[in-house]
């Protein structure tokens, strides 16, 4: 659990400090910020969409994960969390709720969270998150200086989603191989391209409901690639 424990308190660290300069810097390069931490969120996205080996897997989980997804009001939940958040804490700091949500699935969607966590599980070498800590880190103070406080709540999601991989990494090591991983990796790249389109403001995609997709894509791979 060290990883985990590190990249929770580097996107507290970072989103805490970014609150602070927040309130310092102007709207319009918080505005220029945001679009070019969209842009590179749009590219890591994509160089993760493309790892895939079989297309029609990744598009069939985006499928039946959105159909899982609606049912759940997974997005609604997320939702509901953040508007929790957002009472308990100053609306000037802005909207904890968008904060939340989107920082949440950016951390928490993608190789390196899901690896790294069974990497740490496994054999305790908690390098890969170590590696993660930093990037989140960084990135959770620009997050923070332009979308808010609720970016630090999404340390959370993070501590709780990799927490419970690394606790149960015995038990899906045996099920995650390199295929499989490939596609989960390409599902979630295509989700985080839909993160950074939502903050662009180009569309308003339900990223919270397509977030099943990626377990999907465990299934059909399993079926199908193995």
């Amino acid at each position: 659990m060290k990883g985990t424990v590190v990249n929770t308190a580097a996107i507290i660290a970072g989103g805490s400090l970014g609150v602070v300069l927040g309130h310092r810097v102007s709207e319009s390069l918080k505005e220029t910020v945001m679009q070019g931490l969209s842009l590179a969120v749009f590219l890591i996205g994509g160089k993760m969409a493309l790892e895939t080996n079989n297309i029609s897997i990744v598009i069939f989980s985006l499928l039946l994960g959105g159909i899982i997804g609606e049912l759940l009001g997974i997005e609604a939940r997320l939702n509901n969390i953040g508007d929790w958040l957002e009472d308990k804490v100053s609306s000037e700091d802005g909207n904890v709720t968008e904060a939340f949500v989107r920082t949440t699935l950016i951390y928490c969607v993608g190789a390196m969270a899901l690896m790294g966590a069974i990497q740490d599980g496994l054999t305790g070498d908690p390098s890969t998150l170590y590696a993660k800590s930093m990037l989140d880190g960084f990135s959770s103070i620009a997050f923070a200086s332009t979308m808010g406080v609720g970016v630090i709540f999404s340390s959370v999601a993070v501590f709780i989603y990799q927490g419970s991989i690394t606790l149960l990494a015995s038990s899906v090591q045996t099920i995650l191989t390199p295929e499989i991983i490939a596609e989960m990796t390409a599902t979630g790249g295509l989700l985080i391209i839909a993160i950074s389109i939502n903050i662009l403001e180009m569309a308003e995609i339900k990223v919270g409901n397509l977030l099943p997709g990626i377990f999907v894509a465990v299934v059909l791979s399993y079926f199908f690639i193995n």
